[in-house]
C-alpha cells in the first residue's frame, strides 16, 4: 500500500502481539542483574533492566537505542527532553545522548521489566534511503520518542531474546532481525523523525562527527570552533543544529559526560574527588563540587562514601 509520503508503506492495522514469558524474563533477568537492575546479554546491543521496587534516578550515557517497556512504568530526562514510559510502550533515543533514568513504578508482583536494543545507525541510514519518498523536513528529528509498542517490534524483540539461549545462532540472525526491527520502526509512528536524524544529508546526521568527538575527548577544552568544523558547519549554525538536536547546548552536554564519568570514578574506582575532577577534565575542585552537586544532588565526598 502506498502511503502519502511517496510510497512509504505503513502498517496501522491492527496485529495480534506476540506472547513474551513475563514471568520468565523475570526470573532469568532476576538472577543476573547488577545492583542497578541491568543485566548484559552475549547479543551484541542487547540489554535487558529488571527492578523489584522504585529505583533511584541513573545517569548514563545512551547509544541509540529502542527500549520496549513490558511491565511498569521509567521517568526519563534525555537531554532537557522528559517522558514517562510504561508498559506496552516503546521509547527511542536517536542519538549518543546523557540519560537520566528512574524507575517509578515496580514491585516484587509486578517488576519493571524493559528490553533495549541498541540501533545500527548506518544500516539505519541506508534503509531510510532505501524507503525513498520526500526526506523529512530537519524539524522532525527529534532525540526522545515514545510510542505504542507495535506487535511487529515486539515480535522482534521477542526473537532477539530467544538468541540468549541459541548463541550459535546470533552470527546468523541478528543484523538481519535487527534490520527487520528498525523497519518497523522507520515506517512506524515516528518514523518520520528517525528518518530525518538518519537522513545522511541533514543537520542531525552532520552532528555525528561532532557529537563523536564530544564523546571521545569529552575531558579536553573542546571548542565550538572545532565541533563546528567536525559538522562542517558555520560556529553559529552548529549552536543551533546542536541544540535542536540534542536540547542541550554543547558546553551542556560535555559538562554531563564529564559527571557521570566522575561519578563512576568516584563510586567503582574508590577516586577521590580531586582525582576524579582532574581526570575527567576540570580544573577547578571548587567548581567540579558545584556542578557535581547541581547534576546529583549530592556532594562527590558524600556520595564517594555512599552517606545520603
Amino acid at each position: 500500500m502506498s502511503g502519502a509520503d511517496g510510497g512509504r508503506p505503513q502498517h496501522n492495522a491492527p496485529m495480534q502481539s506476540p506472547a513474551l514469558p513475563l514471568d520468565e524474563i523475570h526470573a532469568w533477568a532476576r538472577s543476573r542483574a547488577d545492583a542497578d537492575g541491568l543485566v548484559r546479554t552475549a547479543v551484541p546491543g542487547l540489554g535487558l533492566m529488571c527492578l523489584e521496587h522504585p529505583g533511584p534516578k541513573l545517569r548514563v550515557v545512551y547509544r541509540p537505542l529502542v527500549c520496549l517497556v513490558l511491565q511498569g512504568r521509567k521517568q526519563l530526562l534525555v537531554g532537557r527532553q522528559e517522558a514517562v514510559c510504561g508498559a506496552g510502550q516503546a521509547l527511542i533515543v536517536s542519538a549518543d545522548m546523557p540519560v537520566t533514568g528512574q524507575v517509578i513504578e515496580a514491585s516484587a508482583a509486578v517488576p519493571y521489566l524493559a528490553l533495549a536494543v541498541e540501533l545500527d545507525m548506518a544500516a539505519l541510514s541506508e534503509q531510510a534511503a532505501q524507503l525513498g519518498g520526500t526526506p523529512p523536513s530537519d524539524r522532525a528529528a527529534r532525540t526522545l520518542l515514545v510510542q505504542p509498542t507495535d506487535a511487529a517490534v515486539l515480535d522482534c524483540g521477542r526473537r532477539l531474546l530467544q538468541l540468549i539461549e541459541r548463541p550459535e545462532a546470533i552470527a546468523f540472525l541478528h543484523a538481519g532481525l535487527l534490520r527487520e526491527m528498525q523497519y518497523w520502526l522507520l515506517t512506524g509512528p515516528n518514523g518520520d523523525a528517525l528518518r530525518a536524524v538518519a537522513n545522511a544529508s541533514s543537520s542531525a546526521s552532520r552532528m555525528t562527527p561532532a557529537v563523536a568527538l564530544l564523546q571521545s575527548q569529552f575531558r579536553e577544552a573542546l571548542t565550538v570552533d572545532r565541533l563546528a568544523d567536525a559538522a562542517a558547519m558555520s560556529r553559529a549554525a552548529f549552536h543551533r543544529h546542536f541544540k535542536a538536536v540534542t536540547s542541550l547546548t554543547p558546553v551542556q552536554y560535555q559538562k554531563r559526560l564529564r559527571l557521570i564519568e566522575a561519578r563512576r570514578l568516584l563510586r567503582h574506582e574508590a577516586a577521590s574527588a580531586t582525582r576524579a575532577a582532574y581526570e575527567v577534565g576540570y580544573e577547578s575542585v571548587p567548581q567540579f563540587t558545584r556542578d557535581y552537586s547541581g547534576m546529583f544532588g549530592i556532594t562527590p565526598g558524600r556520595d564517594r562514601s555512599g552517606v545520603n
